[in-house]
């Protein structure tokens, strides 16, 4: 039962945690100007700011990294 609540816990932060940083990107990408577009191999993204497109990869990272890591905690003896 504790092993659970940990896990859930870390679960939590990583996803409040993920969103938050989500919501920075968003706000602080508004304003840029240089706009690529990505090649998605059945066609092309609408044009976004490269700074957006890393931060969204790095997003990404952080919440499978994060969720990896709280469902694959081993159990404590």
């Amino acid at each position: 039962m504790e092993l659970m609540l940990l896990r859930l816990r870390l679960l939590t932060g990583t996803v409040i945690g993920s969103v938050l940083l989500l919501v920075m990107l968003c706000l602080g990408s508004q304003n840029l100007e240089q706009r690529e577009e990505l090649n998605l191999g059945v066609g092309r993204s609408a044009p976004l700011p490269t700074g957006f497109v890393v931060g969204i990869a790095l997003i990404c990272g952080v919440l499978s990294g994060g969720s990896a890591a709280a469902l694959l905690l081993p159990e404590q003896r």
